[in-house]
């Protein structure tokens, strides 16, 4: 299958999750079943995009929530201090995410994997350091001192999408339709991407550097393209989360959620191109039907990421290749080896 082949038939693949994710609120009315997809649709994103970069472009960076924090910073301090629309905010959160990782990646990515994760992780930790323990008055915000950052509290009671207002009681329908579009403009990105040209630069750099430099591939300038690229749709993500949630603080670092992401990635198949997707609702319901078990439950989540990195490294993905593999011949398997790797 040509590679043109192979992209159009996971277009196709995008499309048909995109009318089965549309038509969902005509039969879920429950609020908080909607409130959970729509959770399930912004992991998935940021999940996708760290694929791409981690799995794809063999970058291993920790950084991907302080791209997500970035954005969603941006909406609650142009909300809090300019009275800037989200609608005009969000794509700008994503922009300064996609600067801020240039930065960073013009610093970072000429190291060494190890070094890219510890000097990532650093920041991630000095940045929310540094939002936690601003308390300095600013501003006056509803009779109260907002520090710069937030402080603690973060930005909260921001504008909305303003769909409480044109659909009164149905205003979270809206707001699904928002999440479900930058889902799809984010796998959409992220599978133009792994099965196109730059994709086989960033497969070629990862199992090879040696090789592909020797063919002329720059292997910084190829990260931090990656970097910036899924920097912007993470930014984009997070702009989104705060928007829906109408809250951004230092929450959004937390080290439990970049383990989730990961999780993610590892449960539905890392280096492939529709695992994120997968392991985000597997991990999403793991985590609902966890909640009984009150402080136990991460300890249920690192127990179900240990039997999948040790029993089925290959994620969900890669079981359900093997499944589909028996029922094939030998001469009709590349469709089986294409689920496999996904992207190869």
């Amino acid at each position: 299958m040509t590679w043109f082949g192979n992209l159009q038939r996971h277009l196709v693949a995008l499309l048909l999750l995109l009318i089965l994710l549309a038509v969902v609120p005509l039969f879920v009315t429950q609020r908080y079943v909607l409130g959970e997809i729509i959770l399930f649709m912004i992991w998935a994103s940021v999940a996708t995009q760290w694929n791409v970069l981690l799995g794809h472009a063999g970058v291993f960076s920790l950084g991907q929530l302080l791209f997500f924090a970035i954005g969603a910073y941006t909406v609650g301090m142009s909300g809090t201090y300019l009275g800037i629309s989200p609608w005009i905010s969000m794509p700008s959160g994503a922009v300064v995410a996609a600067v801020v990782a240039l930065v960073i990646g013009v610093a970072c990515l000429r190291l060494a994997n190890a070094y890219v994760a510890l000097l990532t992780f650093a920041i991630v930790y000095m940045v929310q350091t540094l939002v936690v323990t601003d308390s300095g008055c600013f501003a006056m915000s509803g009779g109260l001192c907002q520090p710069l950052f937030g402080g603690g509290n973060g930005f909260s009671g921001m504008a909305d999408f303003g769909f409480r207002q044109l659909l009164k009681g149905n205003w979270l329908i809206g707001n699904y339709f928002v999440v479900l579009a930058t889902l799809f403009l984010s796998i959409l990105a992220s599978i133009v991407i792994i099965h196109g040209r730059l994709g086989l630069a960033f497969r070629a750099l990862r199992d090879s550097s040696i090789y592909a430099a020797s063919r002329g591939l720059n292997r910084t300038k190829f990260q931090i393209t990656a970097f910036v690229i899924t920097a912007f749709f993470t930014g984009l993500t997070g702009a989104v989360y705060a928007t829906h949630f109408r809250f951004a603080g230092p929450s959004l670092f937390e080290l439990p959620t970049l383990v989730l992401l990961l999780g993610m990635m590892i449960v539905g198949g890392l280096r492939t191109t529709w695992g994120p997707v997968l392991g985000a609702a597997a991990m999403m319901a793991l985590i609902d039907g966890a909640q009984d078990f009150g402080d136990v439950k991460n300890m249920v989540i690192g127990v179900v990421l240990v039997l999948f990195v040790v029993l089925m490294p290959k994620g969900l993905v890669g079981v359900a290749a093997k499944i589909l593999a028996r029922f094939r011949t030998p001469a009709n398997n590349e469709p089986v080896r294409e689920l496999a790797g996904a992207t190869q």
